[in-house]
């Protein structure tokens, strides 16, 4: 029996340019079911209808695989996802991205602990969920996301320690964040923003990539 949203899914990932294998649509679409199973007791987001779960979330966080993809050129690469919540986009970037080893840390751990689980019931060895708050964690990443999580300034500052060498930011927001780009400190440089356009969310979408600046001799 066909999952109501995998038609949906599939076009979603075909208009965003993503050749997914069976297994990993058959994974999104458990991970889908297993977010709006846990959602009902742990609030893990605050949308609750599945059909919008899988635009505001699933799409959402699939705009962001090819853009990385081509950052990382498909090499093996180590990735966190700061202030995860429910996995978004972690626990996507895991399934589509075998090849990258993704932690999810949240400081709340009902979040962490579901990020983990998921990990277990979708077969994903590369995806882990840690209870931690980001200032605490000093293991190199080789790129630093998070999803509607704080302020740029304050999202390199927490996450600069967990920073790996030639390591970069790569932070979704919604509209494009002229006052926060502002608001970053000499030391981190914006060198690329994005725009990206989601399947079926009439809403502005972008990625804002970022790296520690050279220092000027």
């Amino acid at each position: 029996m066909s999952h109501p949203q995998q038609q949906r899914l599939a076009e979603g990932a075909t208009a965003l340019g993503l050749s997914l294998a069976p297994a990993q649509h058959a994974q999104l679409l458990a991970y889908l079911d297993l977010l709006a199973k846990w959602n009902k007791v742990y609030n893990l987001t605050a949308v609750r209808d599945p059909a919008e779960m899988l635009t505001h979330h699933l799409l959402d966080s699939l705009a962001v695989i090819a853009p990385l993809v081509r950052h990382t050129q498909g090499e093996a690469a180590r990735v966190l996802d700061v202030g995860s919540g429910g996995g978004l986009p972690g626990v996507v970037i895991a399934i589509c991205c075998p090849e990258m080893s993704v932690a999810c840390v949240d400081a709340v751990a009902k979040k962490a602990a579901f990020v983990q689980q998921a990990a277990g019931v979708l077969g994903l060895s590369n995806l882990r969920g840690v209870h931690a708050r980001v200032e605490s964690i000093t293991e190199p990443y080789d790129v630093i996301t998070s999803r509607a999580f704080a302020t740029l300034a304050d999202f390199t500052q927490w996450s600069a320690g967990s920073l790996g060498e030639d390591g970069v930011w790569m932070a979704m927001k919604g509209k494009h964040p002229t006052d926060e780009m502002a608001g970053l400190p000499p030391s981190v440089a914006v060198f690329h923003v994005e725009q990206l356009t989601v399947p079926g969310l009439n809403a502005e979408r972008c990625l804002i990539w970022m790296r520690p600046a050279k220092p000027s001799r």
